[in-house]
């Protein structure tokens, strides 16, 4: 009888043992924390923000980074001398070159040459190296080419976001929002609002709401730039478009994580009204927080104020994406807001007006 066997007895035991360091990070962790916004009471209308800057790596990527990694183990495309790369505009990135330095693998990022000089020394930090490209269509070759050079192990977030995360439970993001509303005055959220880089936050969350059959829906914030929201209007998968300024959300193109089907609504957001709101956060909770927070937080008030009018009492989620600190040259930058042409001032006084309506 002929059989080839391609068992390897020191693969499967290093593999075995870098499961049981990834999934010990986890151990170590608690869950994240989900914080009231201060609304008026008399509204009706509850608020949460969970903050997943407080993971390890300080992001939501720290979940994706554990998933992939993960993932990668068990499907055997990672082993004890592989290189791991990834395309990432950077907090993935940063959150993958922790594993790898955990696992004591070599870490290569292939990122836009725009992305932040902070999240390019957090990489290095880790034990990252940052590969920037001009053009940051050329990010998934070159990372494939990096890869296959290295004789290494291409992540591709882009792809495997929405499958990597087990979307039924196992701790994932959406168990732990409706575990920790449990005690709340409204513990089924009327909406749930995300962003999307990859799609696989959005997938997760969609898709457990209808596996537990709650009403509740499911509002994905995009930014101006991005390729999914005229794509989610038009049905058109081929859209593509400039490209987003609010660092880890919105995409050029519609990556195959993205799951259109899931989402109840899309609500494209101006980068002026992101940022504005990023900076109304941190004036009314004093908490620090980036960009793609302020799109989810800019998303939010149009539903309370939707609800308000219809009269409508309930609860909405949303994530504490990342840190501010991140983003002190761009975002906070008087300087490189005026070069970008982004007046934020307009939006700042009407979210301000809107907590004393």
């Amino acid at each position: 009888m002929d059989f080839v066997d391609r068992h390897d007895t020191r693969t499967r035991h290093w593999v075995a043992e870098a499961i049981r360091t990834v999934e010990a990070d986890a151990n170590r962790s608690c869950d994240t924390h989900l914080h009231v916004f201060p609304l008026p009471p008399q509204w009706g209308v509850n608020l949460y923000l969970k903050d997943e800057s407080v993971h390890p790596t300080g992001s939501l990527k720290h979940r994706l980074a554990r998933s992939l990694f993960l993932y990668g183990l068990a499907n055997g495309w990672i082993g004890p001398d592989t290189t791991i790369v990834e395309a990432s505009s950077g907090s993935t990135a940063v959150s993958e070159a922790y594993f790898a330095r955990l696992l004591g693998l070599p870490f290569i990022a292939v990122m836009p040459a725009s992305t932040s000089p902070e999240k390019c020394h957090l990489i290095e930090f880790h034990g990252g190296k940052c590969h920037l490209v001009d053009d940051p269509t050329t990010i998934y070759d070159e990372s494939r080419r990096l890869a296959a050079e290295t004789g290494g192990h291409f992540m591709d977030q882009f792809t495997y976001a929405e499958r990597a995360t087990d979307w039924r439970g196992n701790n994932n993001i959406a168990e732990s929002i409706f575990a920790q509303m449990a005690m709340e005055p409204h513990p089924v959220p009327a909406w749930i609002v995300v962003g999307a880089g990859t799609g696989g936050t959005s997938s997760t969350i969609g898709r457990y709401i209808r596996y537990r059959r709650h009403s509740t829906r499911l509002a994905v914030a995009d930014p101006e730039g991005s390729a999914f929201y005229p794509s989610w209007v038009s049905g058109d998968v081929t859209v593509t478009a400039k490209g987003s300024r609010i660092e880890g959300i919105g995409r050029p193109r519609v990556e195959p994580s993205f799951q259109p089907s899931v989402i109840d609504r899309m609500l494209a957001v101006p980068d002026a009204r992101s940022i504005a709101a990023m900076h109304w956060v941190r004036e009314v909770t004093g908490r620090d927080v980036g960009g793609s927070t302020g799109t989810n937080v800019a998303a939010c008030v149009e539903l309370i104020r939707e609800m308000r009018a219809a009269g409508e009492r309930g609860s909405i989620v949303t994530l504490i994406c990342d840190g501010g600190e991140r983003y002190r040259g761009t975002y906070c930058e008087p300087a490189w807001l005026a070069a970008q042409g982004l007046d934020i001032h307009p939006h700042l006084d009407d979210l301000r007006a809107f907590l004393a309506s």
